[in-house]
């Protein structure tokens, strides 16, 4: 394990749009974390973290941890690069971008924070995070035909090629699935087929990682949805983190009834919903067609984490 001279760090992780921006920002609604935003990113700003990420879903193991881990080790202390940062800005977004995550970072570690990694793209490197990086993981969950039809409304597919072009990620966890990617990656127009498998080898993985590390955190996205101040506060006990008032109140009003009971495509990352309204938008998204075609592709991995009941 490596000494980062910090306390524990959180890692938020689990697929894109199964809620880790959502519940990486409740956690950090304590005053407990500084919020780190996707440093594995393949766009992800260097003042952030300098290393370069090749790839969507980058693997990080010790078998190459070299490219990675003095990075995060900065990244960690809450040390922002400012000349890197500088050196890459090109619109005016980017400098909004640069002051607000270096207000984050010099906050945070004037006020002592613990750094809180919201990163989707790490899910595969989460063994890493704990191991090397005495990170605390949190892992979040959505249901398949949630996930898929998050993807299918935003018209959002994912290029397999990403996780084939790694031969560490497939020597550790995904050569059962080898054949399934590069035959997905003939169809590219079959979002359904496409994202039922990237779900289904996802969550595979993260349930080989909880036998692992039965000390990770899996949180169901419709769990948190249905009791998000009961769930909220278990999650927060389970990271030692005081659940404050403050905390409560966020979260009551991110999830209450006020709210939209769906984002609005022009502000897809947006956290305040009115979480049980949203927990079954997907039945009004997909055909029955499709629903049954989704559970029959993701079925093996699905009923790990599903019962029948999920379904209807």
């Amino acid at each position: 394990m490596v000494n980062t001279d910090t306390k524990h760090p959180v890692l938020v992780t689990g697929a894109h749009r199964s809620g880790t921006t959502w519940v990486g920002m409740m956690l950090a609604a304590s005053g407990e974390f500084a919020y780190v935003s996707e440093p594995l990113n393949v766009w992800h700003r260097p003042g952030v973290m300098k290393a370069d990420v090749p790839h969507w879903n980058q693997y990080i193991c010790e078998d190459n941890e070299a490219e990675y881990l003095s990075a995060f080790q900065d990244t960690l202390r809450l040390q922002y690069l400012w000349w890197e940062e500088f050196k890459s800005l090109r619109t005016f977004k980017d400098i909004g971008r640069m002051m607000r995550d270096s207000f984050r970072f010099t906050w945070g570690r004037m006020a002592g924070q613990r750094p809180l990694l919201k990163d989707p793209f790490a899910v595969f490197s989460a063994h890493w995070f704990a191991e090397r990086l005495n990170a605390q993981v949190v892992i979040t969950l959505r249901h398949p035909a949630a996930f898929v039809s998050s993807l299918k409304r935003l018209g959002w597919t994912f290029n397999f090629q990403h996780l084939l072009q790694q031969p560490l990620l497939l020597r550790d966890w995904l050569g059962p699935y080898e054949e399934q990617m590069r035959t997905a990656d003939k169809a590219p127009d079959d979002l359904i087929n496409r994202a039922s498998l990237l779900w289904s080898l996802i969550y595979r993985v993260v349930h080989q990682m909880q036998e692992q590390h039965p000390d990770f955190e899996v949180v169901r996205h419709e769990t948190l949805s249905l009791e998000p101040i009961k769930e909220f506060e278990k999650l927060y006990s389970a990271l030692d983190i005081p659940f404050t008032v403050q905390a409560k109140n966020t979260i009551q009003k991110a999830t209450g009834a006020a709210n939209p009971s769906e984002v609005s495509k022009s502000n897809i990352y947006a956290t305040s919903l009115d979480s049980r309204a949203n927990l079954k938008n997907w039945q009004k998204r997909l055909s029955a067609d499709e629903i049954s075609r989704i559970r029959e592709l993701t079925e093996p991995v699905a009923s790990l984490f599903y019962s029948d009941g999920d379904w209807s």
